[in-house]
């Protein structure tokens, strides 16, 4: 007969595992003891759920007390990925024909797919592993960090680590402004031990998932959209913060947020010539130049 308890424990056991891995998955480092007292366990378990659960099946990086997943599985994984392994590796203790070729089949797809850098689309970032490393590091300690871009030094108070079409991007505060920065391009990166309070409307604005770039200061674009094609911004919000001004039988006249004048121009060009801007003129000029440039090159 089965012992009644088993259900309990094990369901405690798969939630536990659950908010473990999303957690990793979410880029977070997991410190035991934390993770012991948020659950009301012993470091013990933690451990054995980290070392002898997960660590099996994921690529995890275990460092003083502290554990990270790889770079190249970050945000890979689905809710189902996750739910499935957090269930059988909490019941195949408990039911032996449950063994460990199942769990591995659970995630090897998605690993080896994420692995598979070269056919697809996700920017290779394995050769500055110890950089990502370091910046999440450092934001997790709240710790502010060195380093030159675009050939210009810089101090940075570091956010998040945002990963946006398949491009990894630095959000932080750089003397009070919140910019973001292409983390391929960040070089001589070096963490310091000076710590900082983020500022809670910086988070807010990251933390909103209307915000695919991040910025305090916000620029309100009017475009006219050809009838045309009004349809599919109709469906579905294809602009940033998109709001529809007016629409007759020739037009569609729709307001845009944006943080940076590329969230919008990149947009533009691919709607050519069923779309064009209407406010702020100086945007408008902005795109024309770039195409003249462009056709006389």
């Amino acid at each position: 007969m089965m012992n009644k308890e088993r259900p309990k424990k094990t369901d405690k056991l798969a939630m536990r595992l659950t908010s473990i891995i999303t957690r990793l998955n979410a880029g977070e480092i997991l410190s035991v003891k934390e993770l012991a007292d948020e659950f009301a366990v012993t470091k013990r378990s933690i451990q054995k759920d980290l070392n002898e659960r997960v660590m099996q099946f994921l690529p995890i990086t275990a460092e003083n007390g502290q554990y990270y997943l790889e770079a190249y599985l970050l945000g890979k994984l689905t809710y189902d990925d996750i739910r499935d392994f957090a269930l059988l590796s909490g019941i195949n203790k408990l039911y032996p024909t449950i063994d460990d070729n199942a769990l591995s089949d659970v995630l090897n797809k998605k690993i080896n797919d994420a692995m598979l850098i070269k056919g697809g689309a996700y920017e290779d970032i394995s050769s500055k592993k110890k950089e990502f490393d370091l910046i999440r590091l450092a934001i997790v300690l709240k710790h502010q960090i060195c380093f030159t871009y675009n050939d210009k030094k810089r101090l940075l108070n570091p956010y998040k680590m945002v990963n946006n079409n398949d491009i990894w991007y630095l959000v932080g505060d750089e003397d009070g402004e919140l910019k973001t920065y292409s983390f391929t391009k960040i070089d001589k990166l070096c963490k310091t031990e000076k710590s900082f309070t983020p500022n809670s409307d910086y988070t807010d604005i990251i933390n909103d998932p209307h915000n695919k770039w991040f910025s305090k200061n916000k620029l309100k674009v009017i475009l006219e959209i050809d009838s045309s094609v009004a349809e599919y911004f109709l469906r579905r919000e294809l602009l940033p913060h998109q709001v529809v001004l007016k629409q007759t039988k020739k037009k569609l006249i729709v307001q845009a947020t944006i943080a940076y004048d590329e969230e919008i121009l990149k947009i533009v060009r691919y709607w050519i010539p069923h779309i064009k801007i209407v406010e702020p003129y100086e945007l408008d000029e902005k795109l024309k130049n770039e195409l003249i440039l462009y056709l006389n090159s």
